[in-house]
């Protein structure tokens, strides 16, 4: 049976369950030495500030942020740590679908549209792949295809962005749930893709502006049946956040309240939380 995308997850599970499979130096070799660029990366300076096809997908409000604002975007170590095992997951995924006797080309390819550049990922028997590790939540979504109507972290944005710069009329993602390693693919084609010229033409004529844009990146979400409301979830990591919000709760801004389980920054009060108001 000829192996094909299609083939790829049962595949790694077949090479992983056979305890009869020989690893490949090759392939061995290749992981060991991404995973050291990895860290190295981990441990590096940050990346200059520049429009780049990572970040196309990206709400305009932060995009606008970003390039006008003072306020520091340095990578906090929690945050290297996320992408850190992220990166050390994509080196795996490749490892295990190189041993499943899939082939893997144009790893880290660098691309281009309109001087924006990027590098996908890899190619997997011809196809251009988007390797992704997800929580429980959002891999639920690359599942039952419902990121393509839901897509709040960008990720269509990007993808589109590398098939239009390769030349291709679809592309894949390859992902893992990163709480119990369940991995499926998708398959993104055709007006499921953006136009990534289009895209990248609107976000530099907002970065531009000198204004930034009114409508926020995420409407805030209910905080439970308090009558208050909250940030939303992708608003947790924005460095933005606290200006964004500045106007928020009469000009006191986001108020974040120590709970039990974590600290909830809330946007609107209704119901002041019997808990303690933390600073941060």
């Amino acid at each position: 049976m000829k192996k094909t995308i299609d083939t790829l997850i049962e595949d790694i599970h077949a090479s992983l369950e056979d305890p009869k499979h020989t690893i490949s130096g090759k392939a061995f070799n290749e992981f060991l030495d991404a995973i050291k660029k990895t860290i190295l990366k981990a441990y590096g300076p940050d990346q200059d500030l520049y429009l780049r096809m990572s970040n196309v997908g990206s709400p305009d409000r932060k995009l606008w942020y970003e390039f006008n604002s003072d306020i520091s975007r340095g990578i906090t170590a929690q945050t290297r740590i996320v992408f850190l095992y992220g990166d050390l997951i994509e080196a795996l995924l490749i490892f295990m679908t190189k041993e499943a006797g899939h082939k893997v080309t144009e790893q880290q390819k660098k691309v281009e549209i309109s001087g924006v550049k990027g590098s996908k990922d890899c190619d997997i028997d011809g196809e251009l792949v988007d390797i992704k590790s997800a929580s429980a939540f959002n891999f639920a979504k690359f599942k039952t295809g419902s990121i393509l109507q839901n897509d709040p972290f960008g990720y269509i944005p990007q993808l589109s962005s590398y098939a239009e710069a390769d030349g291709r009329d679809r592309a894949y993602f390859f992902v893992i749930n990163k709480a119990n390693g369940e991995m499926c693919t998708l398959k993104v084609e055709g007006f499921e893709l953006i136009n990534a010229k289009e895209r990248i033409d609107h976000i530099r004529k907002v970065i531009k502006s000198k204004d930034k844009p009114i409508e926020k990146c995420y409407k805030p979400v209910p905080d439970g049946k308090s009558g208050n409301m909250k940030l939303a979830f992708e608003c947790g990591w924005c460095p933005y956040k606290y200006d964004c919000w500045k106007n928020t709760n009469y000009g006191l801004g986001i108020r974040s309240f120590q709970y039990s389980d974590s600290v909830r920054e809330l946007v609107e009060i209704g119901k002041m939380p019997k808990v303690k108001e933390i600073s941060v």
